[in-house]
Parts: C-alpha cells; structure tokens; sequence
C-alpha cells in the first residue's frame, strides 16, 4: 500500500522519490540549514512533505541548472525558501507553499503555524479524547 501525500518519508523512501542516495541526503542536511527532517529516538530521519519538496528544488538547482552548493546557499539567503520550492515544483503541483515554512525560517521551529476556526475545532476534540484517554488509563492504574 502506497503512503499518502501527506505522509512522512524515511530517508529511504525520500532518497528513492528524489533518485539520490541517502548519504546525499544526509550531506546535504550537514550543507543546508534550511534542510531539517524530524528525528526520533536513535536518530532515524522522517522527512515532511514540504522537506521532500525543497530537497527536489535543491536537486534541481544542483544536478540541472548546474548550481554549486555555495550557489544554492546564497540564493537561499537571497531569495528564501520560495525560490527553493520553485525550482524543484514550478508548476506548484506538490501543493507545498512557502506559508508551511514561515514559522521555521522565522528560527522559532517548535512554534506551530496558524490553525483556522476548523482545525481548532478538530484539535479540541482531539484533545478531549485525549483526556478521556488519559483518565481510563489513571483508572487502570490505580486499579493496579
């Protein structure tokens, strides 16, 4: 069954969507501060839709357009996240915006971006079962 896609890749399946190697991907996240997949215990990387769509601009920058690392670097600093995008989805076909990287380039990566009235509701309920969640299992575990 193939992942959605909003679905978090590994570095395997990035590095197979992108047609690089995953050292390639891992080099680049030493080059590019812009480049941030998740972390989870050990070390194993997840990337985020929107980190897969600026590796394909830095792919493109640098294996078609012939740019050099310290090129793709300036023209970040330059010109920002949405050139990145660009180059990679010129058409905007990903769907993936420079919105869904304000609050990173903003160097606030645990701030969260703003949620409309309908996600908030989404979100309030989500938290209620959470909390219901949590109450059975103090339940239990006085019980125990």
């Amino acid at each position: 069954m193939a992942k959605g896609p909003n679905a978090f890749r590994t570095i395997s399946e990035a590095a197979d969507e992108l047609g690089v190697p995953q050292h390639v991907l891992r080099f680049w996240e030493t080059k590019f501060s812009f480049v941030k997949p998740m972390k989870r215990a050990g070390g194993r990387r997840f990337y985020r839709p929107q980190d897969v769509a600026v590796l394909k601009g830095v792919k493109a920058l640098l294996y078609a357009r012939g740019y050099k690392i310290e090129g793709v670097q300036r023209l970040y600093r330059e010109e920002g996240i949405k050139r990145l995008l660009t180059a990679g989805d010129p058409d905007g076909a990903m769907g993936v915006s420079a919105a869904d990287f304000e609050h990173e380039d903003a160097g606030d990566t645990a701030a969260a971006a703003p949620v409309g009235a309908g996600e908030r509701a989404r979100l309030k309920h989500v938290l209620k079962e959470l909390e219901a969640a949590k109450a059975r299992l103090d339940s239990v575990l006085d019980q125990a």
